[in-house]
């Protein structure tokens, strides 16, 4: 689960009570997981795993989910992963960023830790598309339970249901956003009731707090032991959520709302079902309905949708908050992104990103067909996340928090002993159904891996017929050109070296403005430059001037905004006496050393479909000029 959206603005959120931000925490950030005891005992009894439905292997399942909850979510999740923050902002590209500060002195470590940044946000965009199918499906599901011969009806109606969620993206969610929370709190509730209805049919499942009974369990089944743990590990989904939408909420209301509420209510779910399962091993093809008294059968069912959906909606808005980072960040090419609330800067959406899921999300359950089969492709891309993410954490806690290692390194071995297994139980899921997110992140981490290094490539390509600046300014004291009134703003990536789009502007026109602003953006590695922080500015003479502007990569880069705050009694920003000139390259692959030929072109193909900076940074569309040029890679 990556790095949902939350529903309200983070400065009514540090305004609210403690119980609203309690709810409105478990409205955006447990989806995932709380709809986990939907098909992970289901999953781990009637799947392929030949785990027998008696009272030892009852017992040892639960105390594995138990144990495995609270290790990686209320130990390294709530006790460390949490305290990572950027600025106060989570999730992988957040924590990407942080570990690349950590490492500034490493350069071979800090290339590492981006890669494994990456990698792990590429493993992400795998997740946002399995998730809403599974979870949809397993809700659509219990509709079998209920009504006989409609089971052919499953994947009909979770498809309309997806489809719908997608559709609605554009229009923002902001009015359904504020049910979530309350939503939520009601399936979290439930959860809990359905538990102790169970366990007080079979009290002695509560022996499975014991952690003896998951040891026993890998001692009598040593060879299924690390193969179920890759069942077992869709219990966790969601877990980074936790740490995603920090900056939405901040720890304390998250790790609130997972002691009070939510590890509470999981705990006596999956007990509850195991108690099921102890007076009743058929059961096992459905434990979390079948738990369920006859007539509240239909309203879960209800509910159940409720909550997928609002898992599904939380994982989608993560997708579009995750790109706009690594947008901000030189991963991913620009692409349009439309703000859905004109009060949270959260709420966005990007229509790539929306129609990609979406295509992703109908062919997984026209594939899998069933929540059953899809859960053999569940995990890989969790656990590849959340071993990332411990990896990045470890840098940070010795490089930038300098814990002493007698201290941190056998904390950070058991995260790593834990994270490991849960992969390696399922990397054999790649070759059961798991090669779809598998392959869906190498082809992403190909095109970040490709568009960061064409771009560095393409900014040393055109460095090597730059004119530097010192020179081509004494050149104009010694002829100057006609100049005009206004101000004439040429956006580039080097500071230093003079724009190719001033030098054709120059050729073709032979006229200079009056004031002339070399542009620089620059992405720092935290979420938001403080306004007094926002711009640098050099005078160079002659009516040149060089302004640096500073964004984070959650800020928005408006651009002509930004330059309000820039008051110098010489310089006018004014719109009508304001022209911003532009480059647009057009790269040709070539037999220039750099990247293999298949990745230039298609780096030249993502420069070409990319967003322009007119749209990007918000310039006025009728104050602006393009100049194209043409770059051999």
């Amino acid at each position: 689960m990556g790095q949902a959206s939350s529903q309200v603005a983070a400065s009514e959120h540090s305004a609210a009570k403690p119980i609203g931000m309690l709810v409105a925490a478990v409205g955006v950030v447990y989806g995932d997981i709380g709809t986990s005891p939907l098909y992970t005992l289901k999953e781990v009894f009637s799947g392929d795993y030949g785990v027998p439905v008696n009272h030892d292997g009852v017992l040892g399942i639960l105390a594995l989910i138990f144990w495995s909850l609270i290790w990686v979510v209320s130990i390294k999740y709530m006790m460390f992963v949490l305290r990572a923050d950027n600025q106060g902002e989570g999730g992988i590209m957040a924590l990407t960023a942080l570990a690349r500060r950590a490492a500034a002195g490493h350069a071979k470590l800090r290339t590492l830790l981006v890669v494994c940044g990456l990698i792990g946000a590429a493993l992400f965009y795998g997740d946002s598309m399995i998730t809403p199918a599974i979870s949809v499906l397993s809700a659509i599901e219990g509709l079998g339970l209920a009504f006989e011969g409609i089971d052919h009806w499953v994947v009909p109606l979770s498809l309309i249901v997806l489809v719908a969620l997608f559709l609605i993206q554009r229009h923002g969610t902001a009015r359904i956003g504020i049910l979530f929370g309350p939503i939520m709190v009601t399936w979290f509730v439930v959860l809990g009731a359905l538990g102790v209805y169970g366990i007080s049919q079979h009290p002695e499942v509560l022996q499975a707090m014991n952690p003896v009974w998951g040891v026993r369990f890998f001692m009598v089944h040593p060879g299924m032991g690390i193969a179920i743990l890759g069942a077992v590990v869709l219990a966790l989904t969601g877990a980074e959520a936790l740490y995603a939408d920090m900056g939405h909420f901040g720890r304390k209301p998250i790790a609130r709302a997972w002691f009070i509420l939510v590890l509470p209510a999981l705990v006596l779910n999956y007990f509850g079902q195991g108690a099921l399962l102890l007076g009743d091993p058929e059961a096992a093809r459905n434990p979390f309905y079948l738990l369920a008294p006859n007539w509240a059968l239909i309203p879960l069912v209800g509910l159940s949708t409720m909550a997928t959906v609002i898992a599904s909606q939380a994982v989608i808005s993560g997708a579009f908050s995750l790109t706009r980072q690594a947008i901000q960040l030189g991963y991913i090419p620009r692409m349009h992104i439309q703000h859905t609330s004109s009060a949270e800067q959260g709420q966005i959406y990007i229509g790539a990103v929306n129609w990609a899921l979406m295509i992703g999300v109908i062919l997984l359950v026209l594939g899998f067909e069933s929540s059953g089969a899809l859960a053999s492709a569940y995990g890989v891309a969790v656990t590849g996340t959340m071993l990332m993410t411990t990896i990045l954490v470890s840098a940070v806690m010795l490089l930038l928090w300098k814990w002493p290692p007698i201290l941190a390194v056998p904390v950070l071995l058991g995260f790593l002993l834990v994270d490991g297994l849960y992969f390696a139980a399922n990397v054999p899921k790649i070759v059961q159904g798991g090669a779809f997110p598998v392959i869906a992140g190498i082809a992403l981490f190909v095109l970040m891996t490709t568009w960061k290094r064409g771009k560095q490539l393409l900014v040393e390509r055109m460095d090597e017929g730059g004119l530097p600046l010192p020179i081509f300014i004494s050149s104009i004291r010694v002829q100057p050109p006609h100049r005009v009134q206004g101000t004439a703003i040429f956006l580039t990536a080097r500071p230093d070296a003079v724009p190719h789009a001033l030098l054709h502007n120059l050729l073709h026109n032979q006229v200079l403005h009056e004031q002339v602003v070399l542009l620089t953006v620059v992405y720092e590695d935290i979420p938001r430059v403080p306004p007094q922080r926002r711009f640098e500015v050099d005078s160079y003479g002659e009516g040149f001037f060089r302004v640096i502007l500073h964004f984070g990569f959650t800020d928005e880069p408006d651009v002509p905004e930004a330059l309000k705050l820039c008051h110098l009694d010489n310089l006018d920003f004014s719109p009508m006496r304001t022209t911003y000139f532009l480059s647009r390259e057009t790269v040709i692959a070539s037999k220039l050393e750099g990247m293999a030929r298949w990745r230039e072109t298609l780096f030249a193909f993502m420069l070409k479909n990319a967003n322009g900076n007119l749209r990007f940074f918000n310039l006025p569309l009728n104050r602006v000029i393009e100049l194209g040029t043409q770059v051999e890679m």
